[in-house]
């Protein structure tokens, strides 16, 4: 008995290590492909990915303004810093060490100089690869830089463990930003991205979404008040994903959401890892005829995020949804609108770490202005060539290998 016992401890152990080689040939292979790709694209001409012109659209009370391009939102963004009077709230996932970081850098220490309150956060982890010279800001700047181990003692507590992936710009209360730009040259010009700037009553939430995650990480004496008024205006709602407080509300408004569909369903997602209910919810909207589309990088820069997309191609593509591929550059937005009325922009991946770990910021609209102006963006987007569609025979055509691959990969899904 003891040795059957040892045999099969045995035979697990060899299994588990056969799969983890097979993971790490796979993962190095993948990676070697990808940085390949990069250079014989470098090496020919790539049009320009579609760019839609920045527009506000009025929101009740408040005024929302789209930007899918870094270098113009980022210039927005470094103009409304040069203007502040009051007060900053600054929070990013990446900050880069290159000549963009460095604007910004020195605008929040320009402000500071002035005599504006300048409130910095940045994620520790996400930053590793930035001198830390460069992420250190002279008095009077406060900084909370997130750390890269939170666990402490706890390591076994899921409070412990979500990443601040959020970007977030308030300045004195009257502007504010969301959505899935990093700062850094890279995102000014090579990525497609989206992000929002909010003025009137709504910035509130973003103010308000600043302070509670500053409170809750900062020393006492360091505590923040928000500016203004709270704002219960019906039309915008900002969900905030806290680990912490194990509050994930943004997976529940997609899923409400998506539950409500009736016409179409357009989602732009930079790494679309579905959970079970989020694609079973989009499956069942796909079965009562609701017209639902999902925009993807073909390759991304996470490639095993990519391989983990791949396998629920099979089960969408068969549902009815219609899956659209991004091509030649990177699309990073987290955006979706649904029947010409629903909207949202924010910080979120569909994805385990954002829906159910990270700590995350998404804008819920309610508005058909700013829905429309969405989907010409989604339309911009997913006009070929910018984007191919992938069908079903095509799927079912891939090779013999990648199946192999994917079904090696399958396993690490939990983890994204």
């Amino acid at each position: 008995m003891n040795l059957r016992r040892v045999s099969v401890r045995g035979t697990a152990v060899r299994g588990f290590q056969a799969w983890l080689t097979a993971v790490v040939v796979i993962v190095v292979g993948l990676m070697s492909t990808t940085k390949a790709r990069k250079v014989l694209r470098g090496a020919r001409a790539v049009a320009p990915f579609r760019r839609t012109p920045a527009t506000e659209v009025p929101v009740n009370e408040s005024a929302i303004t789209t930007f899918t391009e870094g270098a113009e939102l980022f210039d927005d963004m470094l103009a409304s810093i040069a203007g502040a009077k009051h007060r900053i709230h600054f929070e990013t996932y990446i900050l880069k060490g290159d000549h963009i970081g460095r604007r910004f850098k020195q605008a929040l220490i320009d402000a500071a100089a002035r005599g504006v309150e300048v409130n910095v956060v940045y994620d520790g982890f996400a930053n590793l690869v930035v001198r830390p010279d460069f992420l250190h800001f002279p008095p009077p700047i406060n900084v909370l830089r997130y750390p890269v181990w939170s666990a402490g003692w706890q390591v076994l507590s899921p409070r412990r463990f979500g990443r601040d992936h959020r970007k977030i710009l308030v300045v004195d209360g009257e502007v504010g930003y969301v959505g899935g730009y990093n700062v850094g040259a890279l995102y000014a010009t090579d990525w497609r991205d989206t992000h929002l700037r909010v003025t009137g009553p709504a910035v509130w939430d973003l103010d308000n979404a600043f302070v509670d995650f500053w409170n809750s990480h900062a020393r006492p004496e360091q505590r923040l008040e928000p500016d203004g008024a709270a704002s219960w205006d019906p039309h915008i709602r900002a969900h905030r994903n806290s680990p912490i407080q194990l509050m994930f509300p943004i997976r529940g408004m997609y899923l409400e959401a998506i539950d409500r569909a009736q016409h179409h369903v357009y989602i732009t997602a930079a790494y679309f890892i579905p959970d079970r209910d989020i694609l079973q919810g989009l499956l069942d909207a796909a079965a009562r005829g609701v017209d639902v589309r999902i925009l993807m990088p073909e390759v991304s820069n996470h490639v095993v995020a990519d391989w983990m997309s791949r396998g629920f191609y099979g089960r969408l593509l068969r549902g009815g949804v219609r899956v659209l591929l991004y091509q030649d550059w990177m699309v990073h937005a987290k955006t979706a609108t649904i029947d010409g009325r629903w909207s949202t922009v924010g910080t979120a991946n569909i994805d385990r770490l954002s829906l159910t770990g990270n700590y995350e910021i998404n804008l819920e609209i309610l508005d058909p202005g700013l829905a429309a102006h969405l989907e010409t963006v989604f339309a911009h987007d997913t006009e070929p060539p910018q984007a191919r569609e992938l069908t079903l025979a095509e799927w079912e055509r891939r090779h013999f290998v990648a199946r192999v691959c994917e079904l090696i990969l399958r396993p690490l899904r939990p983890l994204l």
